[in-house]
């Protein structure tokens, strides 16, 4: 049964729910759930050719919706309107 679009978006807001910012864990960086897992470390995983599930393996405390969650989080900051250089 396919997903409508609505229903994808909430996934995407309860994924992105999973993200915290908190400046006692990891200097501020975003992390899954409050741990000590930034989202950039997630996601260079990935980009390095990790599967989910050798992740998952490897860090026992990690769900599958976290790495969705990191992907969601990086979709949602892809999102920008126009991007202006800061020093010229």
């Amino acid at each position: 049964m396919r997903r409508s679009t609505r229903e994808r978006a909430d996934d995407a807001s309860r994924l992105l729910e999973l993200i915290t910012i908190d400046s006692e864990v990891c200097h501020g960086k975003p992390c899954i759930r409050g741990l000590r897992y930034p989202v950039d470390m997630i996601l260079t995983l990935l980009s390095a050719g990790m599967s989910g599930e050798e992740i998952l393996s490897d860090y026992d405390d990690l769900e599958p919706d976290d790495i969705r969650a990191a992907l969601a989080f990086a979709a949602h900051l892809s999102r920008v309107k126009q991007v202006r250089a800061v020093v010229s």
